[in-house]
């Protein structure tokens, strides 16, 4: 079982993520790559949350070929263009993670590679089979 770390002398986490998290000894680590928000067809969504959505399902098929669910994910980092964007993607995010929480870093960056993308995610998820 992974162990989730919120000590008291930290401020309580923001959001539904954990300060940190001891994945045991023996367990599988599988590092994802930072996902866009662009379709199979090359379609890319005006908005974040579609763009987000995106993200994510990319990453539940990367889960699941690793034969992974977002159970396992323990760290996700964010990147969106626009600070506003930022509750949009996190009920994104809230969706889709379960418990416990993985740890979380989101960041508000000047850009990506093409101008219309509005949001990257990578994952990290660790399970014991």
């Amino acid at each position: 079982m992974k162990k989730t770390f919120n000590p008291p002398s930290v401020r309580r986490p923001f959001g539904n993520y954990n300060h940190g998290l001891l994945v045991p000894p023996g367990a599988a680590l599988l590092v994802t790559s930072g996902q866009l928000g662009i379709g199979l067809d090359d379609t890319i969504p005006s908005d974040i949350t579609a763009q987000a959505e995106l993200c994510f399902e990319a990453i539940k098929a990367i889960l699941e070929e690793a034969e992974m669910s977002f159970a396992d994910v323990i760290r996700i980092s964010g990147f969106v263009t626009r600070r506003e964007d930022f509750p949009a993607y996190m009920a994104v995010r809230d969706r889709y993670t379960l418990d416990p929480k993985p740890v979380s870093t989101l960041l508000v960056i000047g850009g990506f590679t093409r101008p219309e993308f509005l949001v990257e995610v990578e994952v990290t998820a660790a399970k014991i089979f």
